[in-house]
């Protein structure tokens, strides 16, 4: 089933978003053709100065992880993080679809 990938990153000022955002495109262009890559967007949001999110749905998460240790992408991402001075973080995420029940794992602590 595929799979939707956030990333939002913000950034401190516009000096900064000049050099990041360029980085940012060219990872998502470079994601684009990776196996396994269905589509993806870039945002820029209009109400929070400075924040930028990156939408993209893969077709597995052992495609997504292939492109995540790629050299390529691991390099891009560095630069990213050392102008936003910290990790970039990412959340997953798949779809309900419509009369399919999911599956949930017993979150509880054993014990």
């Amino acid at each position: 089933m595929a799979i939707e990938v956030i990333i939002q990153r913000t950034f401190k000022d516009n000096t900064q978003a000049k050099k990041l955002v360029p980085l940012i495109l060219q990872l998502r262009s470079q994601a684009t053709i990776q196996p396994g890559y269905i589509t993806g967007q870039t945002l820029r949001c209009l109400d929070c100065s400075g924040e930028y999110l990156v939408i993209s749905t893969w077709n597995s998460m052992t495609d997504w992880n292939a492109w995540f240790n790629t050299a390529e992408r691991k390099s891009l991402q560095g630069q990213i993080d050392e102008l936003l001075g910290e990790e970039t973080q990412y959340r997953f995420y798949e779809p309900l679809v419509g009369g399919i029940m999911p599956v949930f794992k017993d979150t509880k602590p054993a014990g």
